[in-house]
């Protein structure tokens, strides 16, 4: 696998390990095996989907980046690697926008997120 240049990425990921094995959950094991991805393969994922894919009030996590084609009709707490700024715009609209980080320190043990991507 390609080495990761980023340092933000690269202890983002480390914690996301981390917190994996301490509070034996595997989804940020998940999270941080598609964060090491090269970045061709991360997810890419529009508003749209987001729209299309939850309802109201659902916790997601975009192991990636998250695009503003689209528009959201419901409300949405959305957790992703990066965000578009229209899309961020969009989003916090009705709904709030979170880093991979501060979702990990909320919600340690993963309770009721989902992976869109």
């Amino acid at each position: 696998m390609k080495k990761i240049k980023n340092p933000g990425q690269q202890e983002l990921i480390r914690e996301l390990k981390k917190l994996a094995i301490t509070e034996k959950v595997k989804l940020w094991k998940r999270i941080a095996t598609e964060l090491e991805k090269p970045t061709k393969n991360k997810r890419v994922v529009n508003i749209s989907k987001l729209n299309k894919v939850t309802k109201d009030g659902d916790l997601i996590i975009v192991p990636g980046k998250v695009l503003s084609s689209g528009e959201l009709t419901h409300k949405l707490t959305v957790s992703a690697y990066s965000f578009s700024e229209t899309a961020e715009v969009k989003i916090l609209k009705s709904g709030k926008v979170l880093s991979i980080r501060e979702l990990m320190v909320q919600n340690p043990k993963a309770k009721g997120i989902k992976i869109i991507g």
